[in-house]
């Protein structure tokens, strides 16, 4: 089973659908998101300042606008403590408020923190982050693939399988080593021993 939350940023149509056991939440204004989709939410929370019109709906939970945690962070935490480990992102890039985008892209890295997987999906372009560990993806013969230090030093860092290779190195959240790399056919697997990396995959086939 997975997690599966919709935000109130740009909503590019769904890379994979919910399955009936999935559970989904719809932030604020994610609502709108998830009528586009055809997608019903089992919960719909947040201060609803972008939704304005709080829907007649079964379950709904309502906070104020002033609080520590994004309407997104409420809902990471809500799928952690229902249990779910794989969350799937959807309108949390894009548009005007990209203090938004990168706030979403830190929810990863504590997604990764907190020993889930979790996919941020924008316009042909998806993210993800590791923490203290790796992640392995199967041969295709084209496609873009970046990996971004995210905060400390990311000691014992390789990439395997990428037309740029990397073994045991550091990279430095001042410097941008790792972006466009290139799948080129073979399978692709990042590790990290020590630290957190943001990783972009974009074209895939």
């Amino acid at each position: 089973m997975a997690c599966y939350i919709f935000g109130a940023g740009s909503f590019y149509g769904l890379d994979r659908h919910p399955e009936p056991q999935d559970y989904v939440i719809a932030a604020d204004g994610g609502w709108l998101a998830c009528e586009k989709a055809g997608v019903k939410p089992q919960l719909l929370l947040g201060d609803f300042d972008s939704l304005k019109d709080v829907p007649a709906f079964t379950s709904v939970e309502r906070f104020p606008v002033e609080k520590d945690d994004t309407d997104m962070m409420l809902a990471i935490k809500r799928g952690l403590a229902e249990g779910h480990r794989e969350f799937h992102i959807y309108g949390g890039l894009g548009g005007r408020r990209t203090d938004h985008s990168v706030a979403n892209m830190q929810a990863l890295a504590y997604l990764a923190h907190h020993g889930a997987e979790g996919w941020l999906y924008g316009d042909g372009e998806r993210f993800t982050a590791i923490y203290n560990g790796s992640i392995s993806f199967p041969a295709q013969p084209d496609g873009i693939l970046s990996v971004f230090c995210w905060g400390g030093d990311a000691e014992g860092v390789s990439i395997c399988g990428a037309q740029y290779t990397l073994e045991d190195g550091i990279l430095a959240a001042d410097l941008a080593l790792g972006v466009s790399n290139h799948f080129c056919g073979r399978a692709v697997t990042i590790s990290v021993r020590r630290g957190c990396l943001l990783l972009c995959l974009r074209g895939e086939e």
